[in-house]
């Protein structure tokens, strides 16, 4: 079970992450700062996002 809610934290804050990389996207103007910006947070969202699907998808429940 604590498998799962680490699964869960992890893909929230991925795709918090994977959102503050499609906003700084729209509102950037095209300096260096915030094309690395963007990068960094759409590779940390989309780890971090992926790490969770994947604790998610592979932790197996107990019977109760």
């Amino acid at each position: 079970m604590e498998k799962r809610i680490l699964g869960i934290v992890f893909s929230l804050m991925g795709a918090v992450g994977l959102i503050m990389a499609a906003v700084t996207f729209v509102n950037a103007s095209g300096g260096t700062r915030n094309v690395k910006m963007i990068i960094i947070y759409a590779i940390l969202g989309a780890v971090f996002f992926f790490a969770g699907m994947g604790l998610i998808r592979n932790t197996k429940d107990k019977p109760s």
